[in-house]
C-alpha cells in the first residue's frame, strides 16, 4: 500500500502516481524545485514530494469552496479543526448536518465548511461529497459511516500538514487564472500537474465538472506555458487527444476507486521541456 499523507480520499487513485512524480523530479533535475497542482483535490501527491523531501515549496489550488475551505482550516485553524474531529460523533445525525452545511457552502464560515468537507469526504462512498454515506442511510451495509473515519490519524496527519504550512501557498481560483497569474511568476525549475475532471464521468464525480470549451480553454492556455514544465493527466477521449494534438502523450491504465474497482485507460500529456517517462 502506498503511504499518502493527506487526509482526504479522492475518486480516480491518483495517490499511486506518488512514486512516478517522484521519479519525474529526479530525471528532470527538479530536486528542491515548486511543484503546483492546479486542481488539488486530496493533494496526495504535493504533499509527498513536500513531506519526502523532493520539493521545497508546493503551491495547491481548487476553485471548490468546500476543498479550498478544507486546505485553509488544516493550515490556519489546525488545532480548531483537529478538536472539532476529536470532539464530533461520527453518527447519522452528524452526517446529515454536514450535508445541510454543503447545500449552503457559499454562506457558512471557512472552519465549519472545511469539517464538512472533511466529514461527508471520509464518511460516504468513494469520498465523493454528493454520494451517500458508507452504509446507506439506515447503516444496514457491512461497512459503517465510521468504516473509513479514525480520528486520530486524521488529527496526526493535518497537524503533519500545518507542520510545512511555511513552504505550501493555498489559493482558490480557477486554473486559468493560476495558469496566467500566477505561473509567469514561478521559477524555472517548477513542475506544473493539471489533473482536470474526467472528461467522461465528470458530472457524477466532482462538485465542479467541465464542458467542452472548459477543457479546450485549459489545453489553450497551457500549452502557451514555454518555461516552467508541467504535465497533464485525463481520462482517454477523443475531444482530449485533439486539443492536445501534437504534444507528448503516453497512454496508461489506473484503477478507479470509485464505485467499483475497474482499470479505466487514461492518457499522460507532457510539456516538449520535460522528460517524459512510462508510467507503468
Amino acid at each position: 500500500m502506498i503511504r499518502t499523507y493527506s487526509p482526504l480520499r479522492y475518486p480516480g487513485g491518483k495517490g499511486k502516481l506518488i512514486k512516478y512524480f517522484k521519479e519525474l523530479f529526479t530525471e528532470n533535475d527538479l530536486h528542491q524545485g515548486t511543484y503546483v497542482e492546479l486542481y488539488a483535490g486530496g493533494a496526495a501527491v504535493a504533499l509527498s514530494l513536500l513531506i519526502d523531501g523532493y520539493a521545497s515549496k508546493i503551491i495547491i489550488n481548487d476553485d471548490d469552496r468546500s476543498i479550498s475551505a478544507f486546505w485553509y482550516s488544516v493550515l490556519n485553524y489546525t488545532e480548531d479543526l483537529c478538536e472539532m474531529i476529536r470532539k464530533t460523533p461520527v453518527n447519522m445525525t452528524t452526517w446529515k448536518k454536514q450535508k445541510e452545511i454543503q447545500k449552503n457552502k457559499k454562506e457558512v464560515g471557512i472552519l465549519d465548511l472545511g469539517f464538512s468537507t472533511l466529514f461527508l469526504n471520509r464518511t460516504n462512498r468513494s469520498g465523493i461529497l454528493s454520494a451517500g454515506v458508507i452504509g446507506g442511510n439506515k447503516q444496514k451495509g457491512k461497512w459503517k459511516i465510521n468504516a473509513r473515519y479514525d480520528k486520530e490519524t486524521l488529527i496526526n496527519k493535518i497537524r503533519l500538514i500545518a507542520s510545512y504550512k511555511h513552504k505550501i501557498e493555498l489559493y482558490s481560483h480557477d486554473a486559468i487564472h493560476v495558469i496566467k497569474e500566477i505561473i509567469p511568476k514561478l521559477p524555472i525549475k517548477t513542475l506544473i500537474y493539471l489533473d482536470p475532471p474526467y472528461y467522461h464521468k465528470g458530472k457524477q464525480l466532482y462538485m465542479n465538472y467541465y464542458i467542452d470549451k472548459d477543457h479546450e480553454e485549459v489545453a489553450e492556455t497551457i500549452r502557451k506555458t514555454y518555461i516552467q514544465k508541467w504535465i497533464i493527466t485525463y481520462d482517454e477521449a477523443d475531444l482530449i487527444k485533439k486539443v492536445y494534438s501534437g504534444e507528448k502523450m503516453i497512454p496508461y491504465s489506473l484503477k478507479y476507486s470509485a464505485g467499483k474497482n475497474k482499470e479505466g485507460k487514461e492518457l499522460m500529456i507532457f510539456s516538449k521541456n520535460l522528460i517524459a517517462l512510462n508510467p507503468f
